[in-house]
């Protein structure tokens, strides 16, 4: 709990404690001040224990849709907890310590205990409602706030988008251009230029909804690798397999290529016993992604590492309960796993 809120909630205990005891002298006007004050401050604190029970335990985990039936059990633990605190402490141990009890019930033991319960159940249930209506007025204002925050990152990256798209769109016609100079003179250097010509196409792809076909996103991981191998002839060791049919598949574009970029980075290249392995599975429902890589102790670059960072931010906003990104690392060997709904796309 922030600093903030704890104030708000101590200055509230405060003002209902007070509301409480002011109530008590006024209700036992001639009766001993002292059990008063007893009975007071141990009903004030079994409503704390209540209510934070409640606002920090009950409501987070079962206030949801298709959690009924647990909310309604966790509620009646609740007011079973609040009835068995008020028994143990006013009836049991207030009589054996102080020489006073709060309930004077006579009779017999089912109508005592019937009256006893029937009585708690209705000073619980004030605090109950009162728990839920706090938390859920916090968690709309959390959401609130998260989605301000949403759109105002949007509107951020829609701005450096706009202003990064001259120096892209330059760089992929110039590229065109060096290409049909280069292809009668040096067939290499000019099928190096068109991958990177299709890499820059890619990057520079929009669509309507966001969503790039599956197909897309293979081809330009092929187009990224063949540039290596271009790079490191006979000297790169990258293998890519596909199971499954990723006709139909739609997702938002550039999720894979950071594990593949972190693999070439810190991975081993050059050793063919021991070769980046990436494969993509789809189906089942779901695209399932695995990189494997040895280790390398040397870093090919000191640049910092945001693709890792990056991705899983894209993957909260883009699929809320609906990926999975595991990363493994041993001594010598790194494997990361990355699983996305299929079909849909970002939801």
């Amino acid at each position: 709990m922030k600093s903030y809120a704890l104030r708000w909630h101590i200055l509230g205990w405060l003002a209902y404690s007070s509301y409480e005891v002011v109530g008590k002298l006024l209700e036992r006007a001639g009766s001993p001040l002292r059990s008063g004050l007893w009975l007071t401050a141990s009903f004030v604190f079994i409503r704390v224990v209540e209510f934070y029970l409640c606002y920090l335990v009950v409501y987070p985990r079962f206030l949801r849709a298709g959690h009924t039936g647990r909310l309604v059990a966790a509620l009646g633990g609740v007011v079973a907890l609040f009835i068995g605190m008020r028994a143990t402490l006013e009836e049991v141990l207030f009589p054996a310590l102080l020489g006073f009890r709060n309930y004077g019930l006579e009779g017999a033991f089912a109508y005592r205990a019937g009256y006893y319960i029937i009585d708690n159940v209705y000073f619980a249930s004030p605090v109950i409602v009162i728990s839920a209506a706090i938390w859920a007025a916090q968690a709309a204002f959390r959401r609130e706030q998260e989605n301000r925050q949403l759109r105002e990152e949007k509107r951020a990256a829609e701005v450096a988008f706009l202003k990064t798209q001259i120096n892209p769109h330059f760089l992929y016609n110039t590229l065109n251009m060096l290409f049909s100079l280069a292809y009668p003179v040096a067939k290499p250097v000019a099928e190096a230029i068109l991958k990177l010509s299709e890499l820059m196409r890619y990057m520079l792809h929009e669509s309507p909804d966001g969503q790039v076909r599956l197909e897309q996103e293979i081809e330009y991981l092929h187009n990224y690798l063949d540039l290596y191998r271009l790079r490191f002839p006979n000297h790169f060791h990258v293998h890519l397999s596909v199971t499954g049919e990723p006709a139909g598949c739609r997702v938002a574009p550039l999720l894979l290529i950071p594990l593949v970029e972190n693999a070439i980075k810190h991975g081993v290249l050059d050793d063919p016993n021991t070769p980046v392995h990436i494969h993509l599975r789809i189906g089942g429902g779901q695209v399932q992604f695995q990189v494997d890589n040895q280790r390398s102790g040397n870093h090919k670059d000191h640049t910092t590492g945001i693709g890792l960072p990056n991705l899983r931010r894209r993957l909260e906003l883009l699929y809320p309960g609906r990926h999975g990104l595991d990363l493994a690392a041993t001594e010598d060997r790194y494997t990361a796993s990355l699983r996305l709904a299929s079909g849909d796309g970002p939801g």
